[in-house]
């Protein structure tokens, strides 16, 4: 050993390493005691177990009263992992109806902290869930052979009508990712998935109960704790009302049978969606317990589509009912006025060897009989005119100008119902041509768009939103589903009103061309179907890769609206022939309450209308 050598290093270097080891058994005590309570919870769970009572989520009911949604009882199994012990697996799995396979798959899933974020040995976990009384029944027969397994009552949704599936939407099981966003579900329990049910969720759940009950020594349950001080009662959701009529509803559903498209019928001067139909549909029921994984494979295998709800998702071209909108527009910015014959029609538009086709009619016209006959050529010239008009400076700024009077009047962007899923159409901007022509276009490079063709995109809500707009005359309020929720008041979006770009003085004229299409212009079929009922109405015929589609757009009565409708059938040929008698029939139905016995005849004629779809046209 050298002789420089002491040992008053290693006494410094070992103090150091005991006060580190010390000041590690501090921070970690620390951490158990002041930072977590899985010890104290743990512990509390050996003396007390915390039974969750399940509140009964909140019934649907219609405009009227009609309940559409409710509530039927249901059964989870859960289970206390450490309680589990000498189990008969072969009786459990037969007593359950299924294998040895099932069983152990779900115990791996359970146990997942990645798939169950909040597993414990010591809490109850799930096991199956929505069992009928009927299989309940038997389990509970046999439950004292399985110990640790419990048996807990909840609900699951019920339909009253097999109708509004779109609308009413369904329920699942939560997922992981509902799980870590929101405290307060665990794994096992169910939430809105689509439609109402999704968006309403948080009014509708409701808030979870718990009864604290008291274990002994040997786990058994002696009883409440503290003479149940401390539970705590489940809180049931909130009831909703909706503005659908679903007479309307299932009218439009039978009216659409055998065909593509969609129905949205608006009150004008609430905003309130009086019935959404989108076609196929398909049976809410399908929707409910544990075969909802299985159906709903099923019906996105399905080449119809019938989970798309192509009310609010479907991006169609809106065709000539889009004219009203351009002729909003081109009064705004006084590139027409309301009595002038100001533009020729020749079968058509045509220039510099353009040829945009029209049907016959006299010409020139004003915009009145223009609306009511639906021109192709004036609103050509009207757009033409406009991008060309010297006052914006160039083709760029005078469709920006008018890109802006559209969105104001609801399109090219989500109006904003409270329905998940809604799309947005498309309006295109200076930018988009600019691109797609490299800076050279003006409008005559773009003129399909003046009737609603070309690159216009537009949601079968929207076409509905700009026709309740015209019946009041210059504003609109969010189109949306909930009328009421019960002891709360709804969204302040879905009562106030939007006023588009457009001068109220305007609209009149549009309402007498859309009146005049029904008296004497492309919708006089209204007239029968609506007889002493002052109705007013646009067609549209929307050019498609296979046959066009029909659409109508329309409202009642024409001085004090109750109903703005707008419907779409793909491939349904010219507006009259699909779109103007099914919006006839819907609007008798809610005006009336019931159809006249010749519009049944003819509604029945219609349901049984069946429209081929060939995969190039679908």
């Amino acid at each position: 050993m050298p002789k420089d050598y002491t040992y008053e290093g290693r006494k410094w270097v070992i103090g150091v390493c005991t006060l580190m080891i010390v000041l590690i058994y501090i921070a970690r005590l620390a951490q158990l005691q002041l930072m977590t309570d899985d010890y104290k919870r743990n512990a509390a769970n050996n003396a007390f177990l915390n039974k969750v009572q399940f509140p009964s989520r909140g019934a649907i009911y219609d405009r009227n009263g009609k309940l559409l949604v409710f509530n039927q009882p249901a059964y989870d199994i859960t289970f206390v992992p450490r309680e589990v012990k000498d189990l008969d697996t072969l009786d459990f799995c037969q007593t359950l109806g299924i294998t040895r396979g099932q069983f152990e798959r779900k115990m791996r899933d359970v146990s997942n902290r990645r798939l169950n974020p909040g597993y414990s040995r010591y809490t109850h976990q799930v096991f199956m869930t929505q069992l009928s009384a009927g299989e309940c029944g038997v389990f509970q027969e046999k439950l004292f052979k399985f110990p640790g397994f419990y048996v807990q009552r909840r609900t699951i949704r019920q339909y009253t009508y097999n109708a509004a599936a779109h609308v009413l939407g369904d329920i699942g099981e939560v997922s992981v990712y509902d799980i870590e966003n929101d405290d307060y579900y665990t794994r096992g329990d169910y939430a809105g998935r689509q439609g109402i049910e999704k968006s309403y969720e948080k009014y509708l759940r409701g808030e979870k109960g718990v009864e604290v009950l008291l274990r002994d020594a040997h786990g058994r349950i002696q009883g409440h704790y503290m003479d149940g001080t401390h539970d705590r009662p489940a809180i049931p959701g909130k009831n909703l009302t909706l503005g659908i009529d679903i007479d309307l509803q299932m009218l439009g559903e039978r009216l659409m049978q055998h065909k593509i498209g969609a129905i949205v019928a608006i009150e004008p001067k609430t905003g309130e969606i009086l019935a959404m139909v989108s076609s196929p549909t398909f049976d809410p029921h399908l929707m409910i317990g544990r075969q909802r994984g299985k159906s709903h494979r099923e019906l996105t295998l399905d080449h119809r589509k019938p989970l798309l709800n192509r009310a609010i998702m479907g991006n169609y071209p809106p065709g000539s009912t889009f004219k009203p909108a351009q002729a909003l527009t081109f009064l705004e910015e006084d590139i027409i006025d309301v009595l002038s014959p100001a533009y020729p029609c020749s079968h058509g538009f045509s220039f510099k060897g353009l040829h945009v086709g029209c049907h016959g009619h006299p010409s020139p016209l004003p915009l009145v009989p223009a609306l009511a006959t639906s021109c192709n050529s004036y609103f050509c010239w009207g757009l033409f005119k406009m991008f060309g008009d010297k006052k914006y400076g160039s083709s760029q700024q005078a469709i920006t100008v008018w890109k802006d009077h559209m969105v104001s009047q609801g399109f090219g962007y989500k109006l904003g119902v409270d329905i998940p899923g809604e799309g947005r159409g498309f309006i295109p901007n200076a930018g988009y041509y600019d691109k797609a022509y490299r800076g050279s276009w003006n409008g005559l490079t773009v003129i399909s768009i003046s009737i609603g063709q070309g690159e216009i995109l537009a949601t079968p809500l929207q076409i509905a939103n700009l026709c309740a707009t015209i019946a009041n005359r210059g504003s609109f309020i969010t189109p949306h589903v909930v009328k009421e929720i019960e002891d709360n008041r709804i969204d302040s979006l879905y009562v106030t009103p939007r006023y588009p770009t457009i001068a109220r003085s305007h609209y009149e004229a549009v309402v007498q061309g859309m009146r005049a299409a029904v008296t004497g212009g492309t919708c006089r079929w209204v007239n029968s179907i609506l007889p002493g009922i002052p109705a007013c109405g646009k067609t549209g015929t929307a050019q498609n890769r296979g046959k066009d589609h029909s659409v109508f757009m329309g409202f009642a009565p024409m001085d004090d609206p109750k109903i703005a409708v707008a419907v779409y059938v793909e491939n349904g040929g010219f507006g009259a022939v699909y779109g103007v008698p099914i919006g006839a029939l819907m609007m008798d139905q809610f005006l009336n309450g019931k159809l006249s016995p010749t519009n049944e005849i003819l509604a029945e004629e219609f349901s049984n209308r069946e429209i081929y779809y060939s995969d190039e046209t679908r």
